[in-house]
Order: C-alpha cells, then structure tokens, then sequence
C-alpha cells in the first residue's frame, strides 16, 4: 500500500515535474492495483490551501474529491486510533496534518510518498519514499 502525502496528490493532480518519474510508476501501479491512499485530512489541507489561495483547483472540491475516489484513490478515515498514534509520535514536529498523515501511514503500513523533509529526516520507523526521485 502507498499512501501519497497531500503535496504529492496535488502534484499529480497538476502533471507537476516535481514528482519524479520512479514516484510516479509506483503510485500509478498502486492506483492500477486498488492499493494507492490518501489520508482524510489531506482533502482537509487542500481545502485550506485552496481558501488561502496558495493552490488552485479548477472544480468544485467535493466533485474533485469524488473524481479522485472514483479512479480508485482510496481514502483512509481518521479514526481514535490514528488520532492516538499521531498525538504519541516520538521526536516528530508538532505539525497536526503531518501527524495524522504519518499516524495513518503506519496504521494501515503503508509508504509514505513525501517530499516533506521533516518526515523524511524523522527518525521514526516509517516505511517512506521521496516524492521526487
């Protein structure tokens, strides 16, 4: 399972080059395979992206959140478990999103396809792949 941070779903949805080429084969072959996630919350952070006008999404968000789920993204609800699992990350940075991204991730062991460098460095035992190679 490969779950895609909320930078890299927004990269992919844009065609961005700042996704690399292996990152991209390996979230396609998810995708193919019913095996590619995204956590509740990411849908959370692009709408706060999109209000403050730092990410453009040419459609209404909940048609866009729709079509992406119906090509086969799977979304993982946040749930008590998760929500403990993220408040309990040991040395992690205090950024809310990011903990229940990485929470998620290792609930459902999933690699985390980041570009973030705070959760690449993080010396937690996350399964984690850089977005950009």
């Amino acid at each position: 399972m490969i779950l895609i941070d909320t930078h890299v779903l927004i990269w992919l949805d844009e065609g961005n080059a700042k996704l690399g080429q292996e990152s991209r084969t390996s979230i396609d072959q998810a995708l193919q395979e019913g095996e590619l996630a995204i956590a509740a919350i990411s849908f959370w952070e692009v709408a706060m992206l999109v209000q403050k006008q730092r990410v453009e999404i040419k459609m209404d968000l909940g048609a866009w959140r729709r079509n992406l789920l119906e090509q086969g993204l799977l979304e993982i609800s946040l749930h008590g478990g998760i929500a403990l699992r993220a408040g309990s990350l040991q040395d992690f940075h205090g950024d809310p999103a990011d903990r229940m991204i990485v929470a998620t991730a290792l609930e459902i062991s999933a690699t985390l396809v980041t570009a973030d460098e705070r959760i690449l460095s993080w010396s937690g035992s996350l399964l984690r792949r850089d977005a950009r190679g």
